[in-house]
């Protein structure tokens, strides 16, 4: 413990603080290579002017949204570092009594929407490179697989922080080794002419052209998630106005460098046209076992694959982390369900919200991958993101005195950037995705009007405070 209970606290236990800039950044990490480059990359080969290496131009327009993005949550990570990470910055930043309220509902809203689709995205991930060790799994086999792979992740976090951070750890050391591993033998095979084989008409520009390199910066904007992963467990994080700024900044730089490699490294040895268009080609599945497969034979390739089955998983354990802390945070603050607040007396963390949460996920991971990415972006955009863009505006503007531990630069210059490429990912993601995105809004508004009337609170009955968004963090410097 940091210090002793608050008065009248002495029988509600707390989380403890055990995570340095070490475990942070093997968090994000392991959140963010995960699965998504070893099954994208079919996905992103596919996406632009007929498919071809051009559309990694998707993957530098993600990188150049998540720098931006990332200033946004490093400034928020590190002036408000609780649990629950946007639910947090959301809710000081509108108002903790009035818009702030409903922006911490809808954001609860769509993460109980998305949240879990992207841990199922793990999930499906591990089934499908799971199927090059067994070619002939059927689909109650795949489903029984998911279903036991959900429930050990539950499993191993079910338990005291402190254990919790070596868990990640080692699990982080698992996935930089695979990545390692892909990137030093595709530069001892690299074939230049394979890796630049443009088709003609690769660069042609069009409204198409637009829309494809939307749908690849999609994709990578995906595979860059959890950057920020960390904040959301902020309340667990020592010295978190240092370690949450230096982790999600590191966390990226490293991050991109390795899927830039890993890409070329793939695409310089395994022809493109293999397995392009990645839809109904089974060879997408495993792209990264094949790969092994070329160089080095089958029996390599099999050891290779349980490799990445480990980065897969390692991905899966860090999402259910951090994801299971935000209705924990959503509940302390009376803006959720009661059970979700409670800390396991002995072990100490929210063992409701991470049951819920991994049970979700698991439902989750019998829809299509390609669905379950482009929903879980159109959901979480339009309130967390761009949410968080204008709560960092209105905390400059409504709590100037806010301890500020990291400042972004140029200010608000990376902000203006973060918007105009979440807006950009968002309006090219189809008429359906889009009306997915703002109908879920929609309903959500509508479920918080229930709401707020059926426990009269704002706006249907005053919350004793001032409308303002901040105002409650400025009676507080």
């Amino acid at each position: 413990m940091n210090g002793p209970p608050a008065p009248g606290d002495n029988q509600q236990p707390h989380l403890l603080r055990r995570f340095g800039l070490l475990q942070a950044t093997a968090l994000n990490m392991s959140n963010m290579i995960g699965i998504g480059p070893f099954i994208t990359i079919p996905l992103l080969m596919s996406a632009l002017n007929g498919g071809g290496p051009q559309a990694m131009l998707g993957w530098i327009v993600a990188v150049a949204i998540s720098i931006a993005d990332g200033m946004v949550w490093s400034e928020l990570g590190a002036a408000l570092p609780g649990s629950g990470g946007s639910y947090v910055y959301l809710r000081e930043a509108f108002g903790r009594e009035t818009f702030g309220r409903l922006m911490a509902f809808l954001f609860i809203w769509q993460f109980i929407l998305s949240g879990p689709l992207e841990i199922a995205s793990g999930y499906i991930g591990f089934a499908k490179y799971f199927g090059y060790l067994w070619p002939h799994m059927t689909p109650a086999q795949t489903n029984w697989l998911i279903a036991g792979v959900g429930a050990l992740n539950i499993v191993l976090l079910y338990r005291q922080i402190s254990s919790i951070g070596r868990i990640t750890v080692a699990l982080w050391v698992g996935t930089i080794l695979t990545t390692v591993a892909v990137i030093f033998t595709g530069l001892r095979h690299f074939d230049s002419k394979l890796a630049f084989d443009f088709p003609a008409g690769a660069f042609d520009f069009s409204l198409g052209f637009c829309f494809g390199l939307g749908a690849a910066s999609r994709i990578g904007v995906y595979d860059y998630l959890g950057y920020y992963d960390i904040c959301y467990i902020g309340e667990e994080v020592r010295e978190p106005g240092k370690v949450i700024p230096r982790s999600i900044i590191l966390s990226i730089a490293a991050v991109a460098l390795i899927y830039f490699s890993m890409n070329l490294s793939i695409i310089g040895v395994v022809p493109w046209r293999e397995f392009v268009p990645a839809e109904g080609n089974p060879k997408a599945d495993f792209v990264v076992s094949l790969f092994m497969e070329k160089i080095y034979g089958k029996n390599i390739a099999f050891a290779f694959t349980v490799m990445v089955l480990w980065t897969a998983f390692a991905s899966c354990f860090a999402l259910l982390l951090g994801y299971s802390r935000i209705p924990y945070a959503a509940a302390q603050d009376g803006g959720f369900f009661k059970i979700f607040g409670r800390l396991h007396l002995k072990k100490r963390f929210p063992h409701a919200s991470l049951l819920v949460i991994g049970l979700i996920a698991v439902a989750c991971s019998f829809l299509p991958l390609g669905a379950v990415i482009d929903a879980l972006l159109t959901t979480r955009i339009l309130v967390q993101f761009i949410g968080q863009v204008a709560a960092v505006v209105l905390l400059r503007r409504r709590a100037p005195n806010l301890a500020r531990p990291f400042r972004m630069g140029l200010y608000p210059l990376p902000a203006v950037l973060a918007l105009a490429g979440w807006l950009f990912i968002f309006s090219t993601s189809g008429l359906k995705f889009i009306a997915y995105g703002l109908g879920t809004l929609g309903l959500g508004f509508g479920a918080f009007l229930l709401w707020a009337a059926h426990t009269r609170r704002w706006p249907f009955a005053s919350g004793g405070k001032s409308d303002a968004p901040g105002s409650e963090l400025n009676e507080g410097v």
